[in-house]
């Protein structure tokens, strides 16, 4: 597994609420819901490296 970038996130306590909630939901942490969230933008958008295309 590659190294993960660490970088604070300062967040609306109401955005984080729905997160802790959804993450919860989904047997997720946070940090692995944020970061789902973005991987899928990411490759929607058609902006994430071709090497991780497929994963998500």
């Amino acid at each position: 597994m590659a190294e993960k970038k660490q970088y604070p996130l300062r967040i609306d306590p109401q955005i984080w609420k729905a997160l802790e909630k959804w993450s919860g939901d989904e047997l997720r942490s946070v940090n692995a819901q944020v970061e789902f969230l973005l991987r899928k933008a990411l490759k929607d958008a058609g902006r994430l490296p071709k090497d991780q295309k497929g994963r998500i």
